[in-house]
């Protein structure tokens, strides 16, 4: 399974670094550069702060791709 991520559109969209996202949530440049990047999926609490800073819902910004014949 694959997991897409809208967050660095999402964070363009209002202007701010990967370092100043990083810094309003409390973690380093380099666990936002690996979210965007797909290399690290944030634990549940963290998705949830990403969520509640750009005002909406975890699903909106993560959407998991699954092979649809599994389901």
């Amino acid at each position: 399974m694959e997991v897409l991520c809208r967050m660095r559109e999402m964070r363009e969209e209002k202007g701010i670094s990967q370092g100043k996202l990083a810094d309003l949530l409390y973690v380093s440049r380099q666990t936002i550069n690996a979210i965007e990047t797909g290399k690290y999926n944030p634990s549940l609490e963290l998705a949830l702060q990403i969520a509640h800073f750009f005002d909406t819902t975890v699903e909106d910004i993560f959407t998991l791709v699954t092979d649809e014949r599994r389901f």
